[in-house]
């Protein structure tokens, strides 16, 4: 669920962005759903499409030659995608939620008059443009509050917590 989160977060930051932006989301994408690198249980993994579709260059990721940085979109987003030859760098994320929350602070770059939300229980998207819209999201958020605190309830005097 965290790399489907993720990669949503990038298209809903896209609707609606400058040609500029765009292109800065887009090289982000290349360097995370494509080329991608994270850790796991302490060990470097690779998680991009295009590393795990080539052989060759996710040895080469892998290996000491690969130049391995931080991923952080706003120096992320400024390194050349290279389509013919293997990358030059490779970025690196300490988890998928890390890397949510890194591209959830570069999407606050995006200049527009309004911010998006997917809707999972309309499975559509959502503008959040005025009180209107931000008082439906309020209303889900408090539903969704309401059933964990009951849940919570009920563990609390079932385990005795």
């Amino acid at each position: 669920p965290s790399f489907a989160e993720f990669s949503q977060e990038l298209g809903l930051v896209s609707l609606t962005a400058s040609d500029e932006d765009v292109q800065k989301l887009a090289t982000c994408y290349f360097f995370t759903v494509e080329f991608g690198l994270c850790k796991q249980e302490g060990q470097l993994r690779a998680y991009g499409a295009g590393l795990l579709s080539s052989i060759g260059e996710l040895k080469h990721a892998l290996s000491d030659k690969a130049i391995v940085k931080p991923f952080d979109p706003k120096t992320t987003c400024t390194q050349e995608c290279l389509i013919t030859t293997f990358q030059e760098a490779y970025f690196l994320s300490e988890s998928f939620e890390e890397a949510k929350e890194k591209m959830r602070e570069f999407a606050k770059s995006v200049k527009r008059p309004f911010s998006v939300r997917y809707d999972p229980y309309t499975q559509c998207i959502e503008m959040l443009k005025d009180t209107r819209s931000i008082e439906k999201v309020v209303q889900d958020i408090r539903r969704d509050l309401a059933t964990v605190c009951d849940i919570l309830s009920k563990m609390n005097k079932h385990f005795g917590i």
